[in-house]
């Protein structure tokens, strides 16, 4: 008999008697997925780019620090042409020189993958040196740039 009721019910409501999601209620699913992926990944974003410029800020002080070291032990910071390389090897015409002021073969780079730009004498700087990092673009300018010289 309730056999008989579920094939009456099926044929007349076109109820089925397997279960499952409908085509619709599985799109509304990934919507509303979607709708939550768009708010919390962008604040996810924010906070990776905010540590990276926190890094380089913290890169920029370390840096500096060794070329406070490096100007106590030769009386001068490194030339633009030595660079940065100059506290990894002895530049030639330097005497003194207590380095490797890294414990790195190589100079750090910054978050993004690009070289530390610096200058001695500097052009905001002039009676020491200008180091930065030209931020997430990797362009000189702009607002995401990261340098020894402002107060950002």
């Amino acid at each position: 008999m309730q056999r008989m009721i579920h094939r009456t019910l099926r044929r007349r409501f076109g109820i089925s008697a397997e279960r499952g999601f409908t085509l619709i209620e599985l799109l509304l699913v990934l919507v509303i997925l979607t709708a939550l992926a768009a708010v919390v990944v962008p604040k996810f974003t924010k906070r990776s780019e905010q540590a990276r410029i926190t890094a380089a800020r913290a890169d920029i002080a370390v840096i500096g620090g060794q070329l406070d070291a490096f100007e106590i032990d030769t009386g001068r910071y490194p030339a633009t042409e030595e660079g940065l390389g100059a506290l990894l090897e002895r530049p030639s015409d330097v005497t003194v020189w207590n380095g490797p002021y890294f414990g790195r073969s190589t100079m750090p780079k910054d978050p993004w993958g690009h070289p530390y730009v610096y200058k001695c004498p500097g052009d905001h700087n002039t009676t020491g040196y200008d180091l930065s990092s030209y931020g997430p673009n990797g362009q000189e300018g702009g607002d995401d740039d990261i340098d020894n010289w402002s107060e950002r």
